[in-house]
């Protein structure tokens, strides 16, 4: 018995050293990627929201009933243009009571004053009708003001981005019913953390894509940082001016990197391949080293290489705790390279 628990001993240590011996001399399949040449950019990630430069609410100074309106959203119109009235039956009224009174105290007035040329009434009386029709002016001039705060007028040339309300509909004093974009060309507001707002300044460099327009870049420039952040999101507001809107509309949304440095034809890998302590996987003779390598500006999507490997290489793009110093490897290519560019 004893002899058989050598054989069995033995034969497991062989069965060990020969799974061993396999799994080291098994090439591991692994994707991999050349460096590329091409723009190193440090960039500020952010998201934005596409909104006008100046927006106008517009709202009534009286309350009312709305009975008319005359625009909609995405109507352009003319400063001074009426765009919607509120109900003014019992202002209209009044208008034509306190203009009937505006002509009985000038009438008034006038008689009075052929009197005192006469002689026959005191100028006293002529004062007293004098600020009688004074008073009856501004009550009928008071009062027409309030009938025309019934329509709602334009107070630029303009598009109007938003409607709030319908016919109707009772609007309170200070209720907004239009929004208009007005005066100024679009722009961006963006929520930059405030870990890199220090890294951000008025008139850096912005590259902005929108979900709505796949595979388009826009360009844009920042022209303001709001000096107060949000404590609770933790970031600050960067206003960015666009160069040329386009087709951006209000209200979309878009992925800004502001850029802070970059450089050309710098030596690319895929951002995935970086090891912490700065090495990447590399298979040179079909094994597999591990490769420290010295790194410059870092992107979303690629790395630049400053030192440890040339354009030759192949490096590994995702690498795993599979990795070993020496083992085999069976090379492929990655199903979606990465756009070129550290971004």
């Amino acid at each position: 018995m004893r002899r058989t628990s050598l054989i069995v001993s033995a034969l497991l240590v062989l069965g060990a050293l020969a799974g061993l011996w396999w799994w080291f001399n098994s090439p591991l399949p692994v994707e991999v990627a050349r460096p590329v040449r091409g723009p190193a950019v440090d960039a500020i990630y952010a998201t934005g929201i596409v909104e006008p430069s100046v927006m106008l609410p517009i709202a009534p100074r009286v309350s009312g009933r709305l009975v008319r309106m005359n625009a909609d959203e995405g109507d352009s119109v003319a400063k001074g243009q009426v765009l919607a009235r509120l109900e003014d039956e019992d202002l209209a009224s009044t208008v034509l009571e306190l203009e009937a009174r505006e002509r009985f105290a000038r009438d008034q007035f006038q008689r009075t004053q052929e009197l005192v040329k006469r002689q026959v009434a005191a100028t006293i009386e002529l004062s007293k009708t004098r600020a009688d029709w004074e008073a009856a002016q501004a009550g009928l001039q008071r009062a027409r003001s309030q009938r025309d705060f019934m329509n709602l007028v334009s107070p630029a040339t303009g598009t109007i981005i938003r409607r709030d309300g319908e016919i109707g509909q009772f609007i309170p004093v200070g209720q907004p019913i239009f929004y208009l974009s007005c005066c100024a060309p679009l722009r961006v507001t963006a929520e930059v953390d405030e870990e890199d707002i220090p890294r951000a300044f008025a008139g850096q460099k912005v590259l902005l894509r929108a979900d709505s327009q796949s595979g388009r870049i826009f360009e844009g420039e920042v022209s303001a940082i709001t000096p107060k952040g949000d404590p609770v999101a933790r970031s600050y507001r960067v206003r960015i001016h666009l160069l040329d809107p386009g087709p951006l509309a209000v209200g979309m949304t878009v992925d800004a990197n502001l850029i802070v440095s970059q450089r050309d034809n710098a030596l690319l890998v895929p951002t995935t391949a970086l090891l912490e302590g700065g090495a990447v996987w590399v298979v040179r003779g079909g094994r597999l080293h591990r490769q420290p390598v010295k790194s410059g500006l870092a992107g979303e999507t690629r790395t630049e290489i400053l030192q440890g490997i040339d354009a030759g290489d192949e490096v590994v793009q995702l690498p795993t705790d599979a990795l070993r110093e020496g083992r085999r490897a069976r090379t492929r290519a990655p199903a979606a390279a990465p756009a070129s560019g550290a971004r």
